[in-house]
């Protein structure tokens, strides 16, 4: 039997997929949860063989979710769900440990199956997620690519330096070599562009 904790914004999604995981397989659901912020809580408090998160939610996503309950949990075995594979985004999760990858429409019994997998100490990326992956034309540094999702919240420079801990001027150091890569005039028009050619 796998243990798992559900994490998904769509309410109806995630309930289907609680209804559905354990008639595919020998799956128990020990808790859901509707953002980043309660898959920490959820996962911490139930300790799961397998946390089943979604990449994109609203407050703490998947990728900051997965950073903090690593922190805590080094070992938990995860499995991503995904709509749109950007490739920025998957070497992110990849070097968080994120063990697998599968597309948001995938079949429960495929889910399950993949769930199963991860449980067993394995890997799986779905095909259509990691071709997507290996599609890499981006010109940013990990850093530069930090400082613009931040600068696409709105945050000002100084903001962005306290929520990643750097300097003022190296946040705008960081900021200028982007705008020079994308060959854009303000940040914002920057993260937009990243945002764009899908490398944030």
């Amino acid at each position: 039997m796998t243990s798992v904790v559900l994490t998904d914004d769509e309410a109806l999604l995630r309930k289907a997929m609680a209804a559905l995981l354990p008639l595919e397989g020998d799956i128990t659901v020990l808790a859901e949860a509707a953002d980043g912020a309660e898959a920490i809580e959820a996962t911490l408090r139930h300790q799961p063989d397998v946390l089943v998160i979604d990449l994109e939610m609203p407050n703490v996503d998947g990728l900051g979710a997965v950073a903090e309950i690593r922190r805590a949990r080094p070992q938990q075995v995860i499995l991503m769900l995904t709509r749109h594979a950007r490739p920025g985004v998957l070497r992110k999760a990849l070097k968080l440990g994120v063990q697998g990858f599968v597309s948001k429409s995938a079949d429960p019994a495929h889910i399950a199956t993949v769930i199963t997998t991860l449980h067993a100490g394995k890997r799986w990326i779905d095909p259509d997620v990691s071709a997507l992956a290996v599609i890499d034309d981006c010109p940013l540094t990990d850093r530069e690519l930090d400082v613009l999702r931040v600068t696409g919240d709105g945050y000002s420079v100084a903001d962005i330096a306290t929520r990643l801990h750097l300097a003022p001027g190296t946040v705008r150091n960081y900021l200028s070599s982007a705008m020079q890569k994308t060959q854009t005039q303000t940040r914002h028009e920057a993260a937009r562009y990243a945002r764009e050619h899908d490398w944030l």
